[in-house]
């Protein structure tokens, strides 16, 4: 698997000389990016919020049978909407325009999120968490979408690193609040899904359209290219001609090269798309697990585990913090990230108290902070603009998709190693393996010349 990812250029480079086609700077230029980031944390919080109740939610539903199993999925069920339906969603974005959808997607995020607050039903209520995935999907690839259309080269890697680091930032505070309000009951923090009705009017005001943007331009250069096409098509009827003879020619000493238009890149993308997959299995197993293993040592109060687990998480963003700050192309860091999670599972499958535990949870999420941005920025310097939604939907696919199946994973490992902890343990285990495969496959691929990316290409 590791083998498959094809080495980018450094992000960087990408989009280097283009301007951003809005404005970086001044108050619409931080109104736009803010409500962006708040956007993009709200499938963080529907990830993580309710994950310090679970182990109270499941005591609510012990007559339930399979609650063991179920209760988690409550936690994970809308990552398997978001990664069924993000591809779907990117087709949609790239068809129909992002602002449309993003602002209908943030209002059916809070119908969607608060409606556990009524239901009396395990199953009606992981029901009602798969529509908020539905939604999730559209609001995540919108977001990352306009983000990819609204800046460009550096700024373009600067702000899906900011999005990793608010997103990771929110997870910690999500954790804290959820940890808070649960401990009046399990149901609370569903309330806390309402803010996106804050969000979305604000969005309809502020978030220019990029399509409408566009199409401007193109209106206006349309009318000098009807002007030149006159003159081109009288020319291009001896270019025919004469095409004629060299396509005869070049067909006996090489096969043919399509010159207009280019398919959609789903080879640079299979790569990353699988580690994603992997990684977000990585990324997702203290925010979901955290609460059980504290469990297991003795620790059963919501207020302690929240606030237990947001130290964990705050050490994601500090790893964000730090991949904004080294600069570097994403693909060489990745095998060192994931020995860092690696290392931190280790910790975690050794640790005999919650303080131990914690600090390996800490030593994981720093490597995690780093991974998010590093594989999202790897994606999406593959894509070009008119295959950025797409794009985007296949790895939001990928990544949530690993996120649904971590606890399922980590339910099969501790029935066949005994324990939840030796779970965590074989997991770091196979980042390991992942690290030492992607280290391997760098030093193979350091004489290989990258191709040019889609928004290099003349």
């Amino acid at each position: 698997m590791p083998g498959s990812v094809p080495p980018p250029p450094p992000a960087a480079a990408v989009d280097g000389g283009a301007p951003s086609p809005v404005a970086v700077s001044g108050p619409a230029h931080v109104v736009r990016l803010t409500l962006l980031m708040a956007g993009s944390c709200l499938p963080i919080l529907g990830a993580v919020l309710i994950a310090p109740v679970l182990p109270r939610m499941q005591d609510h539903f012990t007559s339930t049978p399979g609650a063991k199993a179920l209760v988690p999925l409550a936690l994970t069920v809308p990552a398997l909407s978001l990664a069924l339906l993000a591809p779907f969603a990117g087709v949609i974005v790239d068809r129909l325009g992002r602002k449309r959808l993003l602002i209908v997607a943030t209002v059916l995020y809070a119908v969607f999120g608060t409606t556990p607050l009524w239901l009396d039903s395990l199953g009606a209520i992981i029901a009602s968490r798969a529509l908020v995935g539905v939604a999730e999907a559209a609001i995540m690839t919108c977001c990352t979408t306009l983000i990819g259309d609204y800046y460009s080269g550096r700024q373009r890697a600067k702000y899906l690193a900011l999005q990793a680091v608010c997103t990771s930032a929110s997870a910690t505070a999500f954790f804290v609040v959820g940890g808070a309000v649960g401990a009046a009951g399990w149901r609370v923090p569903f309330w806390i899904y309402a803010v996106s009705l804050v969000i979305a009017p604000l969005m309809a005001a502020a978030l220019p359209s990029p399509a409408a943007r566009a199409s401007t331009h193109v209106a206006r250069a349309s009318t000098h290219v009807a002007r030149a096409s006159t003159h081109v098509a009288r020319a291009s009827t001896h270019v025919a001609r004469a095409s004629t003879h060299v396509a005869r020619a070049a067909t006996h000493k090489a096969p043919a090269v399509a010159m207009t238009g280019s398919p959609f890149p789903w080879r640079r993308l299979a790569g990353i798309c699988t580690l994603t997959f992997f990684g977000a299995m990585v990324f997702y197993t203290v925010p979901v697990e955290m609460a059980y293993l504290l469990d297991d040592l003795g620790v059963e109060d919501p207020g302690t585990i929240g606030p237990a687990t947001a130290i964990a998480s705050a050490a994601t963003v500090a790893g964000a913090v730090i991949f904004v700050r080294l600069k570097r192309a994403p693909e060489p860091m990745l095998p060192v990230v994931f020995a860092v999670c690696a290392a931190g599972f280790g910790v975690m499958f050794l640790a005999g108290s919650a303080p131990l535990l914690v600090v390996g949870a800490v030593v994981n999420c720093l490597g995690t902070g780093m991974l998010l941005p590093a594989l999202l920025t790897s994606a999406m310097s593959r894509l070009a603009f008119e295959d950025r939604g797409r794009g985007t939907g296949l790895w939001t696919s990928a990544f949530f998709g690993g996120a649904f199946v971590c606890p399922l994973v980590l339910l099969g490992l501790e029935s066949a190693v005994g324990s939840l902890a030796g779970a965590v343990g074989t997991l770091g285990l196979a980042a390991a393996l992942v690290a030492a495969g992607l280290s391997a496959a760098r030093r193979h691929a350091d004489a290989v010349v990258p191709e040019p990316l889609p928004e290099q290409a003349a």
